[in-house]
């Protein structure tokens, strides 16, 4: 990481000017068209977002604006998630931070990750990112009893599997195979965690087969920030450990998976809660508690669509059977005697077999909306 980061956050004191058009534009010392943004009195000088003193930086930790940061992988989906949220902004594509126009908050785009470190220290409030992530932070750097962060929601997209990889044609065939080799990753923590756990397997099998203490086999991992699947074709080493979504970037390079350290999916995380005796902002946890619910909202939303049909009212029990609902079903006379409307929440990859077992005993007008947000 930059090691001027830690100056640079505390000289970039990022405020939103009033909602009038007399302040919405401007130049900066620099020259720089202003939008909505002006760099607060920390600044020797009145600077601008996109001037090099802070761009790309996260806000001051002692803003008042509630801090979120977003994993670049899992960007489009998480985008996707705000918008349903309500969550109004926009974002310089130069920049790595952005304001939110309706709640005072401010996004803050972040290497994947970094994103644990900065919400388990407090300096981001909120945080979407890959549980993959979380764990490898956790197993590097152990959080403190009063620090780290917590999961709040499953997200429910970003799945994929950090898995042990070697050569299609090569001769290791299970991850054990790979003690005492090379391994590339951009995983270390959780790798070496792995790879220990099967030395020490390893040593006892030898130990229980031989009669003697085995000597332990030590298996080198290598860190690589980024193209891992490129290690074994390279020599750099003879398996890698690296996330896996559809496969086909690993079999585009010759390689198949032999293990499976952890699956992973997307989630959102908070930094603790402080403890009884430090003072609650009570402003904040209630921000953090509406944007939650709200994206709560939208994964619920995403999960179910709207099914409405008709039916008489004879056969009613057996279609209510095969829709009972989220909680239960709506259902409402129709002025056709002995007949009636249904308004039910169906899963959405169940909906195809429901609307045949419907048909089946007799609905008709069966019709399927999509759920743009519940709570």
């Amino acid at each position: 990481m930059d090691k001027s980061f830690s100056s640079r956050i505390e000289r970039a004191v990022i405020t939103r000017e009033p909602d009038n058009d007399e302040n919405q534009g401007g130049l900066c010392r620099n020259e720089h068209m202003i939008d909505l943004l002006t760099a607060g009195p920390a600044l020797e000088a009145d600077y601008c977002l996109r001037c090099p003193k802070v761009s790309g930086y996260i806000v001051d930790p002692g803003s008042e604006q509630l801090r979120r940061a977003i994993e670049g992988r899992l960007q489009q989906a998480t985008l996707d998630l705000l918008a349903g949220s309500d969550i109004q902004f926009k974002r310089d594509h130069r920049q790595d931070i952005a304001l939110v126009k309706n709640h005072p908050i401010a996004l803050v785009f972040l290497p994947a990750a970094d994103i644990p470190t900065f919400v388990g220290e407090g300096q981001v409030d909120l945080g979407i990112t890959g549980r993959d992530q979380i764990d490898e932070h956790n197993a590097v750097a152990p959080p403190a009893d009063d620090g780290g962060a917590e999961e709040l929601l499953d997200l429910r997209f970003g799945h994929c599997k950090l898995q042990v990889q070697v050569p299609m044609n090569g001769k290791y065939k299970e991850p054990k195979d790979l003690i005492g080799r090379n391994i590339s990753t951009s995983f270390p923590g959780l790798t070496k965690k792995y790879f220990e756990e099967l030395e020490g397997e390893e040593d006892k099998a030898i130990a229980n087969r031989e009669g003697k203490a085995a000597r332990r086999l030590k298996t080198r991992i290598k860190y690589l920030g980024g193209s891992v699947e490129a290690a074994c074709a390279l020599r750099v080493a003879d398996g890698i450990v690296d996330l896996v979504e559809s496969g086909e970037t690993m079999q585009a390079m010759g390689l198949k998976a032999i293990g499976t350290v952890k699956e992973s999916k997307a989630v959102l995380i908070r930094s603790k809660p402080p403890s009884k005796e430090d003072p609650v902002d009570t402003t904040k946890e209630s921000l953090i508690d509406k944007i939650a619910a709200r994206i709560q909202g939208v994964i619920t939303a995403q999960k179910y669509v709207m099914c409405t049909y008709n039916v008489h009212r004879s056969v009613l029990p057996a279609a209510t059977k095969i829709t009972p609902g989220k909680r239960s079903a709506t259902v409402t006379a129709l002025d056709e005697a002995d007949w009636v409307a249904v308004n039910v929440m169906v899963e959405k990859e169940k909906i195809a077999d429901v609307m045949d077992d419907l048909a089946s005993c007799g609905a008709q007008d069966i019709l399927v909306g999509n759920i743009a947000n519940a709570r």
